[in-house]
């Protein structure tokens, strides 16, 4: 009868709790996120006043970087013309979206972001000059993309930044009584590096702290550093691998991390490979290099053209979540509308924030975009919408 009692008292008590949070919540809703990163290199093809904004709510601005010797951002003329014409160009459009600097990128060097990190001397020059940077071009928000810290101590420091990042910018804005800027990052798929290099894991206390949410790059699982089969890029499950979004994005949750402040990453391109046997043809099978593309990657729409050109076999893989297309021994693997309408349904059955896409500009007259949007209508995120939400991916 005790244990009963007991148990019985436990369990009011973890609802009460839980329904205390959704309250709370529901009170303090936050917008969902469908965000895109914007290429500035294709600004003269694509540039940002063609955006399609009733699809997005934050586009992130790709990439500044602050000065390896004064670890501040100095911003060129033809920069700063770019810098003012996006955020202008933006905030005309119906619906306008908020925009956010995206600093950093996978061409950029990481021990430059190590060095800023490794002091708090260096992380205040970069963090005011940041938040100067911001408000100086109209920005919404700033977003650092470091790929990728190397070892526990660069993601202890990463933390740090983090942390007085985010103090910095709480103090500009009661300085100033505008909004504070958002503040978000690109990160691993995964809350820790086990596949390669030493192991480490993000600091995902700090990142709960200071973030408004992270950016999960659910993405180049496999690709052209792996010629001798075929694979599945942005698989969302694979039964021979943690390599997956869905091992992924759970690993970031079952770390602690918010689900409101967890974004899936969409792929705007796919990666090919040249198949041995044109007769064997599904994920996994043996390739000995790369298919057409340079290095092996083509857009979403260079692909629907690839397709169209050569009457391709056009497959969906309901175990990866993904499609793939061949022809001949050209073999594709990619997100079509079918695969991202399924990732989307998943990642808000999870309870997450919302998604972001790599890279605008790569879709075909905004079909897979417009699709993503509309299997995620436009609302707020609450907690007491996802309470009970399963942790596990795989159960949906």
């Amino acid at each position: 009868m005790a244990n009963f009692s007991f148990l019985n008292l436990l369990f009011i008590v973890l609802f009460l709790i839980a329904a205390a949070e959704g309250t709370v919540a529901a009170s303090n809703p936050v917008a969902v996120v469908k965000g895109a990163y914007y290429p500035s290199w294709n600004s003269s093809s694509f540039p940002p006043s063609s955006i399609e904004t009733s699809l997005f709510t934050h586009v992130l601005y790709s990439f500044l970087a602050p000065s390896n010797s004064t670890y501040k951002f100095e911003v060129s003329n033809s920069t700063a013309l770019k810098l003012s014409n996006f955020t202008a160009s933006l905030r005309q459009k119906n619906p306008p979206v908020k925009t956010l600097i995206s600093i950093g990128g996978a061409n950029e060097n990481p021990t430059l972001y190590a060095t800023i990190a490794s002091r708090n001397s260096t992380r205040e020059l970069f963090i005011d000059s940041s938040i100067e940077l911001a408000r100086k071009y109209d920005f919404d928000g700033l977003d650092l993309d470091w790929q990728w810290p190397e070892n526990p101590q660069q993601m202890e420091d990463l933390g740090s930044l983090f942390q007085e990042w985010r103090t910095a910018i709480e103090r500009e804005a009661n300085a100033t009584a505008r909004p504070p800027l958002l503040l978000t990052a690109a990160v691993y798929f995964a809350v820790d590096f086990f596949v390669w290099g030493t192991y480490r894991k993000y600091p995902v206390a700090s990142i709960n702290q200071s973030l408004d949410w992270i950016n999960v790059m659910c993405y180049d699982y496999h690709g052209s550093w792996d010629t001798s089969a075929t694979g599945a890029p942005a698989a969302f499950f694979d039964p021979n691998s943690k390599i997956s979004s869905s091992y992924g994005l759970n690993s970031w949750i079952e770390a602690g991390l918010q689900k409101k402040k967890v974004v899936m990453g969409l792929p705007l391109f796919g990666r090919t490979w040249k198949l041995k046997d044109p007769e064997v043809h599904g994920i996994g099978a043996p390739a000995d290099g790369l298919g057409p593309g340079v290095n092996g990657v083509l857009t979403y729409s260079q692909i629907e053209t690839f397709n169209k050109k050569n009457n391709a076999t056009v497959k969906y893989d309901a175990t990866t979540v993904s499609t793939y297309s061949f022809h001949g021994t050209s073999w594709v693997g990619y997100d079509n509308n079918v695969s991202t309408v399924a990732k989307v349904h998943r990642a808000q059955d999870l309870g997450l924030r919302g998604y972001f896409f790599w890279v605008l500009s790569y879709d075909r007259e905004w079909t897979i975009s417009t699709q993503a949007s509309n299997a995620w209508p436009n609302g707020k995120w609450t907690l007491k919408d996802h309470v009970g939400a399963s942790p596990e991916l795989g159960t949906f």
